[in-house]
């Protein structure tokens, strides 16, 4: 018998709050097969079961917070089979009753005595008595209230789903232990529609937090604000993931922290596209993986950094923090879910191909949510990979507290101007793209951006790739 532990997921993380269960109480389960779902401050992840046997018991159900260590389930051998709940214990017969004693028969009542009449005193004349003031009525005990509702409602991504959509938390029927709320209880609520359009726009309002000095302003302006939407006929309901409601507030803040300035630059990539023509298949076997643009890009823009370091920093409390190393973020989409800005920590001590490589694994780890932590902190400069899809151009958001983010776009075959060795020039079907880059004026200032992207260019167009590799 083993007994399942919630993992550290990171040096920071102290808790976590069962998501969801993949097997249930008699299931057999493999050693690495995914267990159970945790969902942290900072990350959502897929953790397996680091033994094989058969799940004898769930101690945390979904829905729960507990603190990392605490034991969440117990799996047993393979022939072992959870425990059966303890039988009821037999009720005692009934002891039987004595039959009751008869009732004695009724005494005779006895002649009744003639009494003369009591006269009625005259009433006395006296002041008036004001009446006693009627007792306070006593308060409503809203400490008692809230008290069971905290109990009910422990888990903080249940809360947040129960702020976000102004439900009111009495309403929902809870299945979880003692009649907790989980969160599944919570998404049925809300397919249900069982918010209110008052309430519901508080929510909508406590989304938006970070933006709530706009909203102000706009209301005392004179501005009307857009009513909030109600599901009906033909609706349905998804409530926002964990990673899309965190995405959402972290760029919300961003546009609200960083004064954003853009910055693009159009790159022929030829010279890449040669080597990778080359490699392709020598590549993919030897890694497992093809070899598309983006290490190209990432090892390009490691060099520039050294060059340029106030790209390569996050902004403080009136000072710009200038990092020493470069931890490069790539960020990552979860199958339309959401995104994840995984970190290639030192990247700037490594080349081309081990850059390849971490891009690839770091990728895979995110869609299996089996990224810790500590893989998605520490970045300092960001990649956004829309170029996959064939995206023209795309303007990022910086990914706070960083100072800016590249947009690595769609890359296409175009006629380009070429010039020969003799000075002649003529027309070559060349791959050519567009790099765009979101920076923070706080930091940084056009001629600074426009100068780091010159020398991101120069190094894709110019360097000898097929030695890099």
């Amino acid at each position: 018998m083993a007994e399942i532990q919630l993992p550290q997921l990171g040096e920071s993380v102290t808790e976590g709050t069962i998501t969801k269960w993949f097997k249930q109480i008699g299931d057999a389960v493999a050693e690495d097969e995914v267990l159970f779902e945790v969902s942290t401050d900072k990350v959502d992840s897929e953790v397996p079961s680091p033994v094989a046997g058969v799940l004898t018991e769930i101690r945390v159900p979904e829905g729960d917070t507990v603190d990392v260590g605490t034991v969440i389930a117990v799996v047993g051998d393979a022939g072992s089979a959870p425990a059966p709940a303890p039988a009821p214990a037999a009720e005692a017969p009934p002891a039987s009753e004595p039959e009751p004693a008869p009732a004695p028969e009724p005494a005779p009542a006895p002649a009744p005595v003639a009494t003369a009449p009591v006269p009625v005193p005259a009433p006395i004349a006296t002041a008036p008595v004001p009446a006693p003031a009627a007792p306070a009525p006593a308060p409503a005990a809203p400490a008692a209230a809230s008290s069971s509702e905290d109990t009910r409602l422990q888990s903080p991504i249940v809360r947040q789903l129960v702020n976000q959509y102004g439900l009111d938390a009495s309403t929902i029927a809870g299945t979880g232990p003692g009649g907790r709320v989980t969160r599944n209880d919570v998404e049925a609520a809300i397919r249900a529609g069982l918010s209110s359009p008052a309430s519901a726009g508080s929510g909508a309002r406590s989304v938006a937090a970070a933006g709530a000095g706009a909203v102000a302003a706009s209301t005392s302006t004179g501005r009307r604000t857009q009513p909030t939407p109600r599901s009906g006929t033909g609706d349905s309901v998804e409530p926002l993931n964990n990673i899309r409601r965190r995405t959402g507030e972290h760029m919300l803040m961003s546009k609200e922290v960083s004064p954003h300035a853009y910055t693009v630059m159009e790159v022929d990539y030829e010279n890449v596209e040669r080597v990778r023509r080359a490699h392709r298949e020598s590549f993919r076997a030897d890694e497992g993986f093809s070899l598309n643009y983006l290490p190209f890009i990432s090892r390009a823009v490691v060099d520039a950094l050294r060059n340029f370091p106030h790209l390569n920093a996050s902004v403080g409390e009136g000072e710009l923090i200038v990092h020493n190393y470069v931890n490069l973020s790539i960020a990552v989409d979860i199958d339309f879910e959401g995104l994840l800005a995984p970190v290639i920590h030192d990247a700037d001590d490594k080349r081309l191909r081990a850059i390849a490589r971490d891009v690839d694994d770091l990728a895979a780890r995110a869609r299996s949510k089996s990224l810790s932590v500590d893989d998605l902190t520490g970045g300092t400069f960001t990649l956004s990979n829309s170029g996959s899809f064939g995206s023209h151009l795309v303007l990022p958001i910086i990914n706070q507290p960083q100072v800016a983010i590249l947009s690595t776009d769609g890359i296409h075959r175009r006629p380009v101007v070429v010039a020969a060795a003799d000075g002649t020039e003529a027309i070559a079907i060349h791959s050519v793209g567009l790099l765009a880059m979101a920076w923070d004026h706080r930091a940084i200032d056009g001629a600074y951006a426009a100068a780091f992207l010159r020398e991101v260019k120069e190094i894709l167009e110019t360097r000898d790739w097929e030695a890099e590799l």
